[in-house]
């Protein structure tokens, strides 16, 4: 089963703990939490004690992207916040394999995050260390962007990855994901979708949910159909 990661980027940060308490309500497998330092990506968003404070509100698994400059030094600090996966980018790491190691040391799910320009290849080294390849299906920074639609092809060649390395790794896909794009990111390989806009403007989060979750199992009968072994 597909499994659902709303962002706290769209929520109202004002009324965090009302966020947290309506996808949990709705069924949400994960909270994917969103770390920016403004100069990785040109925005800034929350740090350790908000990680720690949501840590307090929520039995979620915590999945937190760092998009941070020398993701390495922070490690242990959002590890001891309460971060139950920690995804690096590869374009921030000098030393990808050994920061990858290092979130493992620290009691953490590993993930390795591309962005749209990035090729797959990228990450063929380090395959075999992760427990999340994070495809980013827009430029990052920002919520409410377009999906571009030429990162489909990077999933599938990703969900490739993980099946000749015989992993357990999820791929996980960030960016313009709704009712629409869901079918298709999950058709292609997907096995966690990040949703944040679409999610946290919706009349109902739970509304929202239910139907990515319906149009994510639409997307698994499709990849079934065509023979493409499970990713999980």
């Amino acid at each position: 089963m597909t499994l659902i990661a709303p962002s706290l980027l769209s929520a109202d940060f004002a009324n965090l703990a009302a966020a947290i308490a309506a996808v949990e309500a709705a069924g949400a497998d994960w909270i994917h939490v969103d770390v920016m330092d403004g100069h990785f990506v040109p925005n800034l968003t929350i740090g350790p004690p908000v990680i720690a404070a949501i840590k307090k509100r929520s039995h979620l698994p915590l999945d937190v992207h760092l998009m941070i400059e020398d993701p390495e030094t922070w490690i242990d600090v959002y590890r001891r916040a309460g971060a139950d996966m920690m995804t690096v980018h590869v374009e921030a790491c000098r030393h990808l394999d050994r920061t990858l190691h290092h979130i493992r040391e620290s009691g953490a799910r590993a993930g390795v995050s591309i962005n749209p320009a990035t090729p797959v290849a990228m990450i063929q080294e380090v395959i075999g260390v992760v427990d999340l390849v994070l495809v980013m299906t827009v430029n990052p920074g920002f919520g409410a962007q377009s999906f571009i639609r030429s990162t489909l092809g990077k999933i599938s060649s990703a969900a490739g990855m993980i099946r000749r390395a015989g992993t357990s790794a999820l791929v996980e896909v960030d960016g313009g994901i709704d009712g629409a794009t869901a079918v298709d990111v999950v058709q292609a390989g997907a096995g966690v979708l990040v949703a944040g806009n679409y999610v946290f403007t919706a009349p109902s989060v739970g509304e929202a949910i239910g139907t990515l979750r319906q149009r994510a199992a639409e997307g698994e009968r499709r990849r079934n159909a065509e023979g493409v072994p499970r990713i999980v």
